[in-house]
């Protein structure tokens, strides 16, 4: 080869390296982008069903430039991973009482697999290591999507019938309602759990469905073995109140005798117990047959009250019987009420 052979074969390579070296770049570029955008969108990342398009490529110098040639394109489609994970949507157990019904826990399902899919619910209320079981009633799906559970607005959800179909990175928000038995006692805690599985299969992460995959390939268990689930917790929650009335009298003699005219100041303490909260608790007490009620002298914790229904203290005298409005007592608490009488 002489000199300037060498130096056009020289050229022609040194061309070649610069195509493909571009050629290169933009393929890597392209396939960062379409990775980056597929991580922000997609838990599993790309769609199931996409199409994966290569076409190699050759250059020479032909005659009259560059000559390219191209190979045949190898399509591959991507296959469907089957995966959803369930949380529990309560921020802490659900207070509840002994004997009530429609007690509601919220979870959320989440496909985090790459395609469409439909997921099969089931509840679990009989889980062992809690203290007692509620009986259950029904699953239901949030319909309206505002998280709270809506009487005739959300809508029952029947296995096989109205299974969720989720597309990749949906959600769900689904509710448990149960039964809490009149046996369950204060402090007690039940664990109910919720579990979602892939309609199209489960397993060991790597199962393959044949041609099951949404798109059109194979459908793959993935990490999560597509069966998911997670517990919500009823925590009992009992409170109760206990009254004690004493009465001290004073005469109009300056003594402690119950004769007519001598003023009897009734005391009345309320004291709440359990883990709960008494709502919207009110003491009341009837003026006694044969005395006068001394008016304006309802007191609360020592704080004089008014009789009047109308304004914003917490006490009233209806004529016949005196009242103090508590509002939500916790428990462990104690109030202390006094009102006066007179012997007619």
């Amino acid at each position: 080869m002489n000199l300037m052979e060498a130096s056009v074969t020289k050229g022609r390579i040194l061309r070649a390296k610069h195509f493909f070296a571009r050629r290169n770049m933009a393929y890597l570029a392209a396939a960062s982008a379409l990775f980056m955008g597929a991580s922000s969108a997609h838990a599993a990342g790309t769609l199931a069903g996409t199409d994966i398009v290569n076409i190699a490529q050759a250059s020479y110098d032909g005659p009259s430039g560059t000559v390219t040639v191209d190979s045949n394109p190898v399509t591959i489609t991507v296959d469907e991973l089957l995966d959803v994970t369930v949380v529990s949507g309560d921020p802490g157990d659900v207070a509840t009482t002994p004997g009530v019904s429609a007690q509601v826990t919220t979870y959320q399902v989440t496909n985090t697999g790459n395609g469409s899919e439909a997921f099969t619910l089931a509840a679990d209320t009989a889980k062992t290591g809690d203290d007692f079981d509620t009986t259950f009633e029904q699953i239901v799906l949030d319909t309206n999507n505002n998280g709270v559970y809506d009487v005739g607005v959300d809508t029952v959800y029947a296995a096989g019938t109205n299974d969720p179909v989720l597309a990749a990175d949906e959600s769900v928000t689904v509710f448990i309602l149960s039964t809490i038995p009149a046996t369950a006692n204060d402090a007690e805690r039940a664990e109910v759990e919720l579990s979602a599985t892939a309609v199209t299969g489960s397993g060991t992460p790597g199962t393959t469905f044949a041609g099951q995959g949404d798109g059109g390939g194979d459908a793959v268990v993935g990490s999560t073995g597509a069966d998911g689930a997670d517990s919500g917790f009823f925590v009992v929650q009992v409170a109760d109140v206990a009254l004690v009335k004493s009465a001290t009298i004073v005469d109009p003699f300056g003594g402690t005798e119950a004769v007519p005219g001598a003023t009897i100041t009734y005391q009345i303490v309320a004291t709440t117990s359990g883990s709960g909260s008494l709502v919207n608790l009110t003491i009341a007490d009837d003026v006694p047959g044969d005395t006068t009620y001394v008016n304006e002298s309802i007191t609360l914790e020592s704080a004089a009250l008014t009789d009047s229904n109308a304004d914003a203290d917490e006490g009233s005298f209806d004529g016949t019987q005196i009242a103090v409005a508590l509002g939500t007592i916790a428990s462990g608490q104690t109030r202390t009420i006094t009102f006066q009488v007179t012997i007619d």
